[in-house]
């Protein structure tokens, strides 16, 4: 018998934070182009993170969601 982890809430957390994530991706597996998923995947992250308060940008350059996104695909 195993004793119990003790960082169990802590994968637990990190589960539910990573089904939002398999959720959005399940319906993007049929991208043709490994770039156009990568893409895709990397705004899907930005606003994760911005949701999460991770994300800081610089105070003299406030772009919105949009803009931030199609930075991404320059």
């Amino acid at each position: 018998m195993r004793p119990d982890n003790p960082n169990k809430s802590l994968n637990n957390r990190i589960e539910q934070d990573h089904r939002n994530i398999k959720r959005r991706i399940r319906p993007m597996l049929g991208f043709k182009s490994f770039r156009r998923a990568q893409t895709i995947l990397a705004g899907i992250e930005l606003v994760s993170m911005r949701r999460k308060g991770q994300y800081s940008q610089p105070e003299d350059k406030t772009l919105s969601p949009a803009e931030l996104f199609y930075r991404l695909t320059e």
